[in-house]
């Protein structure tokens, strides 16, 4: 059985729900800049009453539309985690790991390891595709899982320049109008990984969000290879 053993997770997004947003951008120094650096992570139905379930994970932030069909990093593994008995601690996991130009997935499965280290679980093969660069490219697998990898328009909307005027007691007026708002983000892109899959392989749901819906508790990390 050949297994990688990937140490430390350089980045990490705890989210609780399956409609769901949030975002940071911008990580620790270690990991700005990088495929490493998680951006926003996403949960949610496709269609109202779908029996599937979409994740989006966006990594590597602010990237200029002139880097927008950048690489994802070899050495780095992102890490879908879900909790299945409530007691925040993975039972399941979804891979993603890039080699060559392709993005290979794997689980959801019992992961080998649970919290900070992670293994490449390559005995569970969920499928792979293509990077997408100029021409969005999509897989579905004989499970009915639908794979994508490659650069998106960054989703996040915020006018940072005007956050920090009021933040520095620079701006009295306050934060601007929605008609107003600069978006600090237009124009720049993120290196997305988005997996939507039948729920029937994430098991029953664990807990309730705000509106009263049943979500699983699901949270993403990076992992580089030490």
């Amino acid at each position: 059985m050949k297994k990688t053993t990937l140490l430390f997770g350089l980045a990490f997004l705890a989210m609780l729900g399956l409609i769901m947003v949030a975002a940071d951008h911008i990580d620790a120094p270690s990991s700005k800049g990088t495929t490493a650096d998680i951006a926003d992570f996403y949960g949610f139905e496709p269609t109202e009453g779908s029996d599937n379930t979409v994740f989006v994970v966006d990594l590597q932030s602010s990237v200029l539309p002139e880097l927008a069909y950048g690489t994802f990093d070899e050495e780095v593994l992102t890490e879908i985690n879900i909790d299945t008995d409530g007691d925040l601690i993975e039972d399941l996991v979804i891979q993603a790991i890039p080699r060559n130009g392709r993005m290979y997935f794997f689980g959801p499965v019992t992961p080998a390891k649970t919290g900070l280290d992670s293994e490449v679980l390559v005995d569970a093969p969920l499928g792979s595709v293509a990077i997408s660069g100029e021409t969005a490219v999509k897989e579905t697998t004989a499970s009915g899982a639908t794979l994508f990898a490659g650069p998106r328009q960054d989703p996040f909307f915020f006018d940072f320049f005007q956050f920090n005027a009021v933040i520095g007691g620079m701006a009295a007026e306050g934060f601007k109008t929605a008609d107003e708002a600069e978006n600090t983000f237009a124009g720049a892109n993120t290196m997305s990984i988005v997996i939507e899959l039948p729920n029937s392989l994430l098991g029953t749901t664990t807990a309730s969000n705000a509106l009263g819906l049943s979500v699983y508790k699901t949270w993403v990390t990076t992992n580089k290879k030490q």
